[in-house]
């Protein structure tokens, strides 16, 4: 899931590239008496060359779900202050939560990293929990894509209730994420061997070109920009305290 590198170059051969070259590295550092460069020296590992992880794979497409809340927050506030609902905007954003992180996103958590913590008996309470907000988060998307299809949703109680949805989402979503983030992706190394977790890499990037196409994750950011920047809230300065 590297945007970055040749489509002919899989996470497999990344990282047997970036293995190689730590080696090199290393052997270099034990031999002081030797140059630190030369003709025969191997080539600098380029960071298009270096492995996403798992973890990391799955941390940056959080990176994704946290700037479609800071639209759903544009939303609430825009529906509070009375204006009129941005109802293209939020149902894109709908519409990249669906496809992308529930659609997605979740079931490679469902299916990769949840079952193997599980099976080491680590975090199962917790497991359990995101499991259920998986289940109601896409209930609430289910509310939110229909909110904003069509000219439905104009009066105050649909705006309410529009509101009140994706108010539920990010005040779910937030913790979740974190909780993800510093618990469940870090446990992951300590029950999944160097073997399994160079195939998940394999297996994560596999699926979201197929499902998303060459340009892949950053695709999907170039639509969520798109989006920011039709609201108006794709300049991070304006989010600086004066």
């Amino acid at each position: 899931m590297t945007e970055q590198a040749p489509a002919a170059v899989g996470r497999r051969r990344l990282l047997e590239i970036s293995v190689s070259a730590a080696g090199a590295v290393a052997l270099s550092a034990c031999s002081s008496s030797e140059p630190s460069s030369g003709p025969d020296d191997p080539a600098p590992v380029s960071a298009e060359e270096v492995e996403v992880t798992p973890p990391e794979d799955l941390m940056r497409e959080h990176g994704v779900l946290k700037r479609v809340l800071l639209i759903y927050r544009e939303g609430i506030r825009r529906l509070q202050a009375g204006e009129p609902i941005p109802a293209q905007a939020l149902n894109a954003s709908a519409g990249v939560i669906r496809s992308f992180i529930e659609d997605y996103h979740e079931p490679l958590e469902e299916q990769y990293v949840f079952p193997r913590l599980e099976e080491a008996d680590k975090f199962t309470d917790l497991t359990t929990v995101l499991r259920t907000q998986h289940e109601r988060g896409r209930a609430l998307t289910d509310r939110v894509l229909a909110a904003t299809t069509g000219t439905g949703g104009s009066d105050q109680p649909a705006r309410d209730a529009l509101v009140a949805d994706m108010s539920a989402f990010i005040v779910m979503y937030e913790p979740h994420e974190a909780r993800e983030d510093t618990v469940v992706f870090p446990g992951l190394r300590d029950v999944v061997s160097p073997a399994e977790f160079r195939d998940m890499a394999e297996i994560f990037e596999d699926e979201e070109h197929q499902r998303f196409g060459q340009t892949g994750f950053q695709g999907v950011v170039d639509s969520v920009a798109d989006i920011e920047k039709s609201l108006g809230i794709y300049d991070l300065s304006q989010f600086t305290p004066r």
